[in-house]
């Protein structure tokens, strides 16, 4: 059977892009190379934007009962250095900046910090796309390609042996040493790490053995929480020397030793992992019909869990673009947008862990940098900013007219209609763009008429300011791609993102 697409990696984000796919009827597989869900001790959970993406795709509602940061923490404070980290004023904080944990939450996010580990994502991921209709294929390798005009020929060693796919597209989804980044030829500059970070989820012998919290010590730096059992080091030693080594409690246990000067016992490990904070991203996300997502498009330290949000946008911004160029209906250029859009993103998450490493380190210059940056962290409007930058909730793309909406992540309001009452968030589980008439115009409706297909009228009033729109025309991804009052205006617009209508029956 021939593919559509073929997608390299079976993790959250290669599974959830299947499903974007899928929704919108492109032939998909996913091939995995391992036989199961990795265990490795990975994202404890989704935050900003990548949080309102699950929620607005319905995946949030499969994942069943979630825990709140204060049922992860009880009464102990999240923070742990100097009088003002975790300080609390009027609720705990949401999470951190370089180990200081102030960040009390952004301008735009509609959705709350999801506490649910990678893998219950991953798992929940992989049940949906399968019921979508994708093919998973775990324990397949690929192996190699060849790309022409015409499509990729995709090489896969599976478990009967070795065999070949032809497809339009391949996309590397494929993790941090991405196999298809490689062998497209894909550049991919940046700086090597100057970190061995370990985390593991651990049993110890004394379990109050160290504050919960983040600490710099004048050694590097501890973490434990928020899971009971979770503990980070960060130690200024350099990169790995073998990142593939088995990791065993002796090397946890000394770690912790090192950066706290406390002696530890294991008596279990659950997960463990090590990493550093190289710092790298490809140049571009696309060559010919092979494109990148995820972390095989950039690497950068896990830092306030941005690998996951920041992946799962760049699989909502991709699915319904490579889906229009599958169908035919793409207009010009609307594919390379993925690339264009989405790598000055990435960029930013490169360039703010490389600055919170630097916060990170230890010694009496940064000590005094820390207090200063915690003190002007905590005004406001600075607080604001640093939360919209780690949840990337300030993301704004170019988009048509000068309308202030047009650009951001669609607000989720409610709308009362002719059915009831309804929110932006559940006319998105589709993934179809959407016409939100606000003013309730005929011609309006009218100027998207041709594309019903391809956008979902809505017709309802709401009491949540909308910057005086009549309209707003919302991309697949979320982003509004038009506000106005304009007819002229919202028919280039839907041409620009939607193509050219399609021909009547």
């Amino acid at each position: 059977m021939k593919y559509d697409v073929v997608i390299s990696g079976g993790g959250p984000i290669g599974l959830f892009l299947a499903c974007e796919l899928r929704a919108h009827g492109v032939s998909t597989v996913v091939l995995e190379r391992r036989s199961g869900i990795d265990p490795t001790l990975k994202a404890g959970g989704v935050s900003g934007r990548g949080a309102d993406i699950l929620t607005r795709r319905g995946i949030v509602d499969l994942l069943g009962p979630l825990p709140t940061i204060a049922d992860l923490m009880g009464d102990r404070k999240p923070g742990g250095e100097g009088p003002r980290a975790g300080a609390a004023r009027g609720s705990l904080p949401t999470g951190h900046f370089a180990g200081l944990w102030i960040l009390r939450g952004g301008s735009s996010s509609s959705t709350a910090l999801i506490f649910a580990q990678q893998q219950r994502v991953e798992e929940v991921l992989e049940k949906r796309a399968v019921e979508l209709g994708v093919d998973v294929r775990r324990g397949h390798t690929v192996v190699g390609l060849d790309q022409d005009d015409s499509g990729v020929t995709v090489a896969v060693e599976g478990p009967r042996g070795p065999y070949d796919l032809h497809t339009e597209w391949l996309v590397g989804c494929d993790g941090g040493r991405s196999a298809v980044r490689k062998m497209a030829g894909f550049a991919f500059p940046g700086l090597d790490g100057v970190i061995t970070g370990r985390q593991a989820l651990a049993d110890f012998d004394d379990p109050d053995f160290f504050p919960m919290g983040w600490h710099r010590t004048e050694h590097g730096l501890i973490a434990r929480g928020p899971m009971p059992k979770r503990v980070f080091t960060v130690e200024f030693d350099g990169p790995p020397a073998d990142r593939d080594a088995p990791i065993t409690r002796e090397e946890i246990q000394e770690s912790v030793r090192r950066v706290t000067g406390t002696s530890v016992t294991i008596t279990g490990m659950h997960s463990v992992t090590r990493f550093t904070d190289n710092t790298r991203q490809a140049s571009t996300y696309r060559l010919g019909r092979v494109l990148l997502a995820g972390d095989a498009a950039h690497v950068h330290p896990p830092f306030g869990g941005q690998g996951l949000n920041l992946g799962l946008s760049d699989a909502v911004n991709l699915g319904w673009k490579l889906a229009a160029s599958v169908h035919g209906w793409a207009p010009e250029g609307l594919l390379d947008t993925y690339s264009t859009e989405r790598h000055p993103v990435a960029e930013r998450v490169l360039h703010n862990t490389r600055a919170q490493v630097a916060l990170m380190q230890p010694g009496p210059w940064v000590d005094a940098l820390r207090d200063i940056f915690t003190a002007l962290a905590e005004t406001p409007e600075a607080n604001r900013l640093l939360s919209d930058l780690m949840g990337a909730l300030d993301v704004r793309y170019e988009a048509s007219g000068d309308h202030p909406l047009a650009g951001q992540y669609c607000p989720d309001f409610t709308l009362k209609t002719s059915l009831g009452e309804t929110r932006v968030k559940d006319l998105s589980r589709g993934g179809r763009g959407l016409l939100l008439d606000l003013a309730d115009r005929e011609d309006v409706r009218d100027a998207v008429r041709p594309w019903a297909d391809r956008i979902e009228a809505v017709t309802g009033a709401t009491e949540t300011p909308s910057d005086a729109a009549d309209a707003v025309l919302v991309r697949p991804d979320g982003y509004v791609a038009w506000a106005g009052e304009d007819v002229g205006g919202l028919r280039e617009a839907v041409r620009r993102w939607f193509g050219e209508a399609p021909a009547a029956p």
